[in-house]
């Protein structure tokens, strides 16, 4: 008789082999990029050190998540026709920067949990939180100084000019939002929250990417805009299908505080919607419940924000809006390749905006 431990090792592994098949290949192709990009990238950090510094750069990336800003950066660099191994130090330098932006999001927005764990300044402390957040920026531009000699000069200093401006889109967007929940903004409209989803979504984790792995593939040589309206259509689809896992996800696959942006304040499109359809009185209610703060909102004040979502059909609004959104990236995704040979690195790329909206992490 077969003991019990080894029939259901035998099970395990049946099931993990039938979820593998299960994959497409898109999604195969993103677990290979993001396998070869975390190996590297926990490989090349420091040994030793100070305590509380480079061991906990290790953790954010070392837990579950897409890989998706550093697969874009090596199939674009493919499909135009480089070689993607010259691509894996700005692959890494993109994750750790994500990875950075990550830790200080975190402390800005007082989230709790990061990847089904808790946040790193939840276990540690904001300030060790932030420090942490610095080396691993640090650690990015270490990496992208690394390229001169693989990629040569000319090429290495267009890749900083565009982490410059990556940097600076990011920060502009970052401080939207902030502002937007510190001065209590409440006239907001559809055409704000896009600008800000292309400065802090759409900008570091699909235009650049794509701007990276282009400039590596054609040696520094890359069109003033290109890929910006492509990224930017994809950036505010994948940011409106996130605000919406945020509220309609499942915790076990989203792997952050469901209803956290509620707790926050955050401006996400669908309380944006809200405010423009709710009667005045419920308005008047929105925005003194947005005036609290955090420590002062009660469950039961935010499972009414949520409710009236759902009786105004704001959760359904985004979800289509970022279908639509979507849709139009996908067209200025064909535009902007329509001369580069089919590959499957090409069909990857475009396969991702379809990922982007029917994610459930």
């Amino acid at each position: 008789m077969v003991p019990e431990a080894v029939r259901s090792e035998k099970s395990n592994r049946r099931h993990s082999r039938l979820r593998r098949s299960r994959l497409t290949s898109f999604e195969r192709a993103l677990a290979s990029y993001q396998r070869l990009t975390k190996r590297t990238l926990l490989e090349l950090l420091p040994q030793g050190g100070p305590p509380y510094l480079y061991d906990l750069v290790a953790s954010y990336p070392g837990r579950a998540s897409k890989g998706l800003r550093a697969a874009l950066c090596f199939a674009t660099c493919a499909a135009l026709g480089g070689n993607p191994r010259q691509a894996l130090n700005s692959a890494v330098a993109i994750e750790l920067f994500h990875n950075a932006f990550l830790i200080h999001d975190d402390v800005q927005d007082g989230s709790y949990r990061r990847r089904g764990e808790p946040t790193l300044f939840l276990e540690h402390g904001v300030p060790i939180a932030v420090n942490v957040g610095n080396a691993t920026n640090l650690l990015g531009l270490r990496r992208l100084m690394e390229n001169r000699g693989l990629l040569g000069p000319q090429c290495t200093w267009k890749i900083v000019e565009e982490t410059e401006l990556m940097m600076r889109r990011s920060l502009e967007g970052q401080a939207l939002e902030l502002a937007w929940i510190r001065d209590n903004v409440c006239e907001l409209d559809v055409k704000d929250y896009l600008q800000m989803c292309l400065k802090k979504t759409s900008w570091y984790s699909f235009i650049y990417p794509m701007r990276i792995g282009g400039l590596i593939a054609q040696s520094g040589r890359l069109e003033p805009h290109q890929f910006y309206t492509f990224g930017w259509y994809m950036g505010a689809a994948f940011q409106i299908q996130d605000d919406v896992l945020n509220l309609a996800g499942a915790y076990e696959r989203y792997g952050k505080e469901i209803g956290g942006d509620l707790w926050e304040g955050k401006r996400t499109l669908m309380l944006i919607h809200l405010l423009q359809h709710c009667s005045e009185p419920q308005r008047s209610e929105l925005e003194s419940f947005l005036a609290t703060p955090r420590a002062k909102r009660t469950s039961a004040s935010v499972r009414r924000v949520y409710e009236l979502m759902l009786r105004y059909g704001s959760i359904e609004y985004a979800r289509s809006a970022s279908r639509h959104l979507a849709g139009a990236a996908l067209l200025e995704g064909l535009k902007a390749f329509r001369r580069v040979p089919d590959s499957k690195e090409k069909r990857f790329i475009l396969e991702m905006v379809l990922y982007v909206v029917q994610r459930d992490w």
